[in-house]
């Protein structure tokens, strides 16, 4: 994957849509930031953007998606990629749904699932060194560029996401003793009952991820 390294940037996420809006790159592309100033986390927060850290969104046309990937689970499938490129580097991260990075009770990064045009772009934000108040930092020390190139690797795999879904299975019990938000309504995961989609049933009601 082509990628763009950058000294500093309003958001990776935002830089790339505009690069690719505006025909100037062609996919599979990627853009990392040593420092991004105005970073997008979940329901349109703002992801604090602290040196030292991961800040990187990649884009890859919907054509080359693993065949039997459907857009409402490629959100789970992305991240759990990077789950699992990070636990093969000692890392004791899990995956709370559907795209938020933890390390024990805490949380160290997450992931948000566009599609722009005839491509998916994914924005990812993890807390490598340093951390903002309440969240906290990965549990290895590598270097960023470790991270990506075997999350790169990892990808260009295109492993089915039934193969990757069947793993996240077996993990998502960790999710019971939190909730998630949706809608802007905070939801309890304790009752959730994982579909085979990546959606959540909750009291009958099936629930997708909008990001």
């Amino acid at each position: 994957m082509k990628t763009l390294y950058l000294n500093s940037v309003n958001s990776t996420q935002l830089y790339l849509k505009e690069l690719l809006l505006n025909n100037k790159v062609s996919c599979p592309y990627a853009v990392v930031s040593d420092i991004q100033t105005a970073g997008i986390g979940s329901r349109d927060n703002s992801w604090e953007g602290l040196r030292d850290n991961l800040f990187l969104s990649f884009s890859i046309s919907l054509l080359s998606l693993p065949k039997d990937l459907k857009l409402e689970s490629s959100s789970i499938y992305f991240s759990y990629l990077l789950k699992e490129t990070l636990s093969s580097l000692g890392s004791n991260v899990w995956l709370k749904w559907p795209n938020d990075f933890y390390i024990n009770d805490k949380k160290i990064g997450g992931m948000i699932t566009n599609v722009v045009g005839d491509n998916i772009v994914c924005g990812v934000g993890l807390n490598l060194k340093n951390a903002p108040l309440n969240f906290e930092v990965l549990d290895i020390d590598t270097d960023k560029l470790v991270i990506v190139e075997k999350y790169f690797q990892n990808i260009e795999k295109k492993v089915l996401w039934k193969q990757v879904f069947s793993k996240y299975k077996l993990e998502f019990h960790l999710n019971q003793n939190f909730s998630t938000h949706i809608k802007n309504k905070k939801v309890n995961l304790s009752e959730a009952i994982l579909e085979n989609d990546g959606s959540l049933n909750i009291n009958g009601q099936r629930i997708y991820s909008l990001r």
